[in-house]
């Protein structure tokens, strides 16, 4: 199967994506990682103004086959949390990478470390 990869996101080995706005990084979970949940039916995301490091637990995504944690990809604070999703979690699985983001975080560090979509894809 073809999953979505946007070649202009960075992805963490957990199946997060990071956009770089210039100041914040918007982060969602993948193509490829709602797939695998299945039909997302509950979203639990963290206050802004919430600090987080990398590769810290944020969130959690509540499917009808499983309950995943949400890694995020970069160290900062959280400066926006998208309510759509809390009232419509249908949207991470109908639009991973547009309408269906978590979190926008301000950042203390780069997205270098992060997988470009030529490696993500040999990873899935």
């Amino acid at each position: 199967m073809e999953f979505e990869i946007p070649s202009e996101l960075r992805y963490a080995e957990s199946h997060e994506w990071a956009d770089d706005r210039s100041e914040t990084v918007r982060v969602g979970i993948s193509d490829f990682a709602q797939d695998e949940l299945g039909d997302i039916v509950f979203v639990d995301l963290p206050s802004e103004g919430e600090g987080v490091g990398e590769g810290e637990e944020f969130g959690v995504l509540e499917s009808i086959k499983a309950v995943s944690d949400i890694y995020t990809p970069v160290a900062g604070t959280i400066v926006a949390t998208n309510e759509d999703v809390i009232d419509n979690p249908e949207l991470v699985n109908e639009d991973p990478y547009g309408s269906g983001w978590l979190v926008e975080v301000e950042p203390e560090g780069e997205l270098d470390h992060l997988l470009d979509a030529s490696e993500y894809q040999e990873m899935i």
